[in-house]
């Protein structure tokens, strides 16, 4: 399957209960994951980690859907 590039923002809500869970996929996909940044964004009471990733477009469904499956855990993608 043909790699594209793209930008995964997350959105994790109340970090205790989630934040462990994410870390978790994410490692499994670290493979794909090109660059990643986490910014705390406390007057929202969000953390934000944006990636970087060079995939195919059923890994990325695969590791977004099971993000996005998480309770407090907002998922976005997009691919060039």
């Amino acid at each position: 399957m043909e790699k594209r590039i793209g930008v995964i923002g997350i959105f994790i809500q109340n970090r205790c209960a989630a934040a462990a869970a994410v870390n978790d996929i994410l490692s499994e996909y670290a493979d794909i994951i090109v660059g990643r940044m986490g910014l705390p964004y406390k007057e929202r009471g969000v953390n934000v980690i944006s990636l970087i990733i060079e995939a195919s477009t059923d890994q990325v469904g695969a590791m977004t859907g099971r993000l996005g499956q998480l309770d407090n855990v907002k998922v976005k993608s997009m691919l060039v």
